[in-house]
């Protein structure tokens, strides 16, 4: 029987209806109003402090569509996370199918043996009841333990999809100086932290739950299929089938915004992080300055953009929300209705000619069975939002493999100033060579195509010890960088020594995480370091020669563990750097103020040692101290000119 409505149509009921839909529409009214102009108050005034606080690196836009690009971009993933037919990845894909199936069978199980179990309640049957609810109870332990393997299985694959593809990006970014071309060389890829963290397990979590919800909705449809074709004819199937294809093409339209909305979500999610680490970094320059109250608007206005696109998005996915639960749930339930009805109404053979016992208990079996039928195809049609959400993650770490492939090949894209295009990126020729480092007719260029020195021409022979000197600005370091491959070499020819007879220590020394031993042995380990021959005594020799041995007792020796950064001062951490030097003992060494926190009889100490072994000095300082030290000066002099010329008793003309 119809349910009256009329009743429910009063006047009253009306007039409340009215008041609650003007109340709700006026508050909706009133945020929007208080959001935009809290927006704009905001926004004029922390973004003319902010707008030159936050620089982003242009990126190139990222298409997220599902599209035949798309599925390639999948496929060359997919191929990197599951390498072959006989890998573990593909046995757990074969364990995850076979547990659905077990799955899907123990369902089709579920409905028969509930309806006999419902069937005997109606009959009155105590003996059939018993018995059928003890096989029941039975199957639980069996079908439990089904779910758990395959929650099992699925856990499992996230971990492993994400192993293999954490190890092969890594490969690629660890690979030379590529981590260090992507930071400083490079404007494609903002955040790289980001995309090889938090997308990397994004992209393995979403496609291996769409492995999921791609296979188990597909498997019922044809197990369900079959079962009411076999039943009761191919038209009711048929019908949610068709259902299927329209809802399906419909959804995936409406969709397309998807996409596009995560990657700019996951953008923005790294540019607050780096800001975030940025503070962690650099708390201590913030704390002297000051600059709580400035940091705190340039985080805060990374955090309304954040929270902007992610109100919006919100929206957006409410609006899909709704949109998938009428189309993919209700109205797909509601045809399932329509169309188990058909065989009833018609009364095809084996139904008309029942009793009503019976028919009811093939309605109970057809009608659950098709409203599986209906909740497997609103699955998989559900299925298409987590598809472009793949899509979203599977262009950002396409983009990232793209930068990092061209990288390892010298290739990176960078705005260059004005007049910089004729430039060759990688046109100079590099020479490996011991015992000698040679600058011929080499420019001195920045990365963005800042010419420093036009040609420079310098020829360095094991022995002669150079003090580079010049005001800030001329070119010094940017000289090292070329010699030390981070740069790249645009023009003339550049003879050095062999990777690893070359060695550059910085002002500012990088402490590893690890024990103290680590710090003296870095890059190798400790493993590395006792198979070249060095013993805990070298060790403890070297930081004698620089006067730390009090570490071994202040600390606890060579296996102490730190945070070094935080434990050793300045001084202490410039010489644990010299002491990394004397440890690897290469051909030619660069100095770059890396001395200027140690006293001056402990540095002079530690050059004439470096003399003493064979240890070939490039220092940028300008200690008159150091001049002792050395044979020669190399002078930039700022304006793109520089002299090269023995050091002379009494020539003070650089010095400070």
């Amino acid at each position: 029987m119809a349910p009256n409505l009329s009743k429910y149509l009063t006047k009253q009921n009306a007039y409340a209806s009215a008041g609650i839909a003007a109340a709700l529409w006026y508050l909706s009214y009133l945020q929007k109003s208080k959001i935009k102009k809290t927006g704009r108050h905001a926004r004029k005034k922390v973004d003319e402090e902010i707008k030159y606080m936050i620089t982003e690196k242009k990126e190139p836009t990222t298409k997220a569509h599902v599209d035949r690009q798309f599925f390639c971009q999948l496929s060359q993933l997919l191929k990197i996370v599951i390498p072959g037919w006989t890998s573990c990845e593909a046995g757990l894909l074969f364990l995850v199918a076979g547990s659905l199936i077990c799955r899907s069978l123990c369902d089709l199980w579920m409905i028969s043996h509930s309806t006999k179990i419902e069937s005997s309640i109606i009959a009155m049957d105590r003996n059939l009841f018993k018995r059928r609810l003890l096989q029941f109870l039975t199957a639980m332990p069996i079908i439990s333990i089904v779910n758990n393997v395959l929650k099992y299985s699925i856990g499992d694959l996230k971990i492993r999809l994400r192993t293999n593809m954490t190890r092969h990006l890594y490969d690629d970014y660890l690979k030379k100086f590529t981590y260090y071309r992507m930071t400083n060389l490079d404007n494609r890829i903002a955040n790289a932290d980001q995309l090889l963290t938090t997308d990397i397990d994004k992209f393995c979590e979403s496609a291996a739950e769409l492995y999921c919800n791609v296979a188990k909705p597909c498997l019922d449809i044809g197990i369900y299929v079959y079962r009411l074709t076999k039943s009761i004819g191919s038209s009711t199937p048929a019908i949610m089938l068709g259902y299927l294809f329209v809802s399906g093409v419909l959804l995936t339209y409406l969709r397309r915004p998807t996409g596009r909305l995560t990657v700019t979500e996951q953008k923005l999610e790294g540019e607050f992080r780096h800001i975030n680490a940025r503070i962690i970094t650099h708390s201590e320059e913030i704390a002297f300055y000051q600059g709580n109250i400035r940091e705190k608007a340039t985080l805060i206005s990374s955090f309304n953009k954040l929270v902007n696109h992610l109100r919006k998005f919100l929206r957006f996915r409410v609006l899909m929300g709704i949109t998938d639960n009428i189309i993919a749930k209700y109205i797909a339930t509601a045809v399932g209705f329509w169309a188990v009805s058909k065989p009833f109404m018609a009364r095809v053979d084996g139904i008309g000619n029942a009793t009503h016992g019976e028919r009811s208990r093939l309605y109970y079996t057809y009608g659950r069975m098709l409203l599986k039928l209906a909740e497997a195809i609103g699955r998989l049609v559900l299925a298409g939002r987590e598809l472009t959400r793949l899509a979203g993650f599977t262009a950002r770490v396409t983009q990232l493999r793209h930068v990092l492939s061209e990288l390892n090949d010298g290739k990176y894209q960078r705005t260059m100033l004005a007049g910089a295009e004729n430039l060759s990126v990688n046109g100079g020729r590099l020479i490996f060579r011991d015992k000698i480092i040679k600058f011929d007719k080499v420019p001195v260029v920045t990365p963005n195509g800042d010419v420093l020195i036009k040609e420079l021409s310098v020829e360095i022979h094991s022995g002669m010890n150079v003090l580079v000197c010049g005001p800030n600005g001329a070119g010094k370091s940017s000289l090292f960088r070329i010699l030390g491959e981070l740069w790249p070499l645009f023009g003339g020819e550049l003879v050095k020594p062999p990777r690893g007879k070359l060695f550059y220590i910085p002002q500012k020394p990088y402490m590893t995480l690890g024990c103290l031993r680590d710090q003296i042995t870095y890059p190798h380990s400790g493993a590395e370091a006792i198979r070249r021959g060095s013993t805990d005594a070298n060790l403890e020799q070297h930081l004698r020669r620089v006067q730390l041995e009090y570490l071994l007792e202040r600390e606890g020796g060579l296996d102490a563990v730190a945070d070094w950064l935080d434990v050793l001062s300045g001084g202490e951490k410039q010489r644990i750097a010299m002491a990394r030097l004397f440890y690897h003992a290469p051909q030619f060494a660069i100095l770059d103020e890396c001395t200027s926190a140690v006293s001056v009889d402990v540095e002079g100490s530690m050059y004439r040692y470096c003399r003493d072994v064979g240890i070939t000095l490039l220092t940028v300082s300008h200690r008159k101290s150091l001049w002792q030290h050395h044979e020669y000066v190399l002078y930039l002099d700022g304006r793109g000119g520089y002299s090269f010329q023995p050091i002379e008793d009494g020539a003070e003309q650089f010095g400070s």
